[in-house]
């Protein structure tokens, strides 16, 4: 694995130092500077520049035009190139080629060994062009394990070696990308990929110098105080970051533009003898999960004095399980239709909740 021998010992030190509590929920912009207590740590990083990172919500067209803005502002206020993006070192380098030629054979290549992801969606493969049209010196660095390594991945190998690139160094690096992929999926490992990213991600800046970069990534592995999403145990990669670089790194949530939306309806619904103007946030499709076919949701308005006494349910819904965003002292109702056309109706309130590290509405007995 081609990563000098300090650095890799430091981050051996970061992971096994800090094995205490990135969460996908959080609805907050900016993640704040990390809380927990400084420790002395050897420093070995040699990069000096800034690193801005933010959050997304996989997938969202409003996502991807925020994130096309900040990186036109730093590619053409600031002179920044190196964008950062959670895809395998070969997949990025691929589409480094991409942006060198007169076509979109490539691309489109990439886009369909994406099928069956959250990538394999027109809105991202429109955010590619956009940056080729609009900032063509940008450089890709990817820094998430080996994700379609037997095609994206082999197919970068054949491209080297092709082109008399056998022994290069990024033929060593997309070796040890596939390694990680196999290693990933051999096992479903939350844990390993998120330290394997940190890794991957201070290689690639250690090469900058004192160049800056943006980076775009899921919010679970952004937040400077969050762990790691799957298991709570480890700091998430945005965490380890700042532990590595301090001050120079920033952090900021987009995954909130997904949820700001107005409800399409105001409905009236009565709970407790009451009736309650209701605003419709739409339809969540469910199909694959059990038996349910989709859920509805409503927010009642000017409810939750009337109904926080009733009582509570030992079940929760998480914030990132709504279409809209969420406040305390908010009522909710659930529609769900299962695929026997059957339908079931649940009731939760927004006081405070956090459970297991996530923000969550509770349930409520109504009727």
């Amino acid at each position: 694995m081609l990563v000098y021998p300090l650095l890799l010992a430091l981050i051996v030190i970061l992971v096994v130092s800090s094995l205490t509590a990135c969460d996908n929920s959080t609805a907050g912009k900016t993640a704040s500077k990390s809380a927990q207590p400084t420790k002395d740590v050897p420093v070995v990083a040699q990069a000096s520049g800034s690193i801005y990172l933010y959050g997304e919500a996989h997938g969202v067209a409003k996502i991807f035009d925020k994130e096309y803005k900040l990186w036109s502002q730093y590619y053409h206020n600031e002179g920044m190139r190196h964008l950062f993006v959670e895809l395998p070192y070969f997949t990025a380098e691929y589409l480094n080629l991409w942006m060198q030629s007169d076509n979109d054979d490539i691309l489109e290549e990439i886009y369909d060994d994406w099928e069956r992801t959250r990538s394999h969606n027109p809105d991202v493969k429109e955010f590619y062009k956009k940056i080729k049209s609009e900032c063509p010196e940008t450089i890709f660095h990817g820094t998430d394990i080996g994700h379609q390594y037997e095609t994206t991945g082999s197919r970068y190998l054949s491209y080297l070696v092709a082109n008399d690139l056998g022994e290069s160094e990024k033929y060593t690096l997309t070796m040890e990308a596939i390694r990680q992929g196999r290693v990933f999926y051999s096992k479903e490992d939350g844990v390993y990929r998120e330290d394997t990213m940190t890794e991957n991600f201070i290689r690639e800046f250690e090469k900058l110098g004192n160049e800056s970069v943006m980076g775009i990534y899921g919010s679970a592995h952004t937040g400077l105080d969050e762990m790691d999403y799957k298991t709570q145990s480890i700091p998430c990669m945005g965490n380890q970051l700042q532990e590595h670089y301090g001050d120079n790194i920033y952090s900021e949530n987009l995954s909130w533009i997904a949820k700001d939306i107005e409800p399409s309806r105001v409905d009236y619904i009565s709970l407790q003898g009451k009736e309650y103007a209701a605003s419709y946030f739409g339809k969540q499709d469910l199909n694959g999960f059990k038996d349910y076919a989709y859920r509805e949701f409503w927010r009642l308005e000017d409810a939750y004095e009337d109904i926080q006494d009733l009582p509570l349910v030992d079940n929760y819904l998480p914030y990132d399980n709504y279409l809209m965003p969420i406040e305390v002292g908010q009522v909710f109702v659930v529609k769900s239709t299962k695929t026997d056309g059957s339908v079931q109706r649940d009731y939760y309130l927004s006081s405070g909740q956090v459970v297991e590290g996530v923000n969550s509405t509770q349930q409520f007995t109504a009727e």
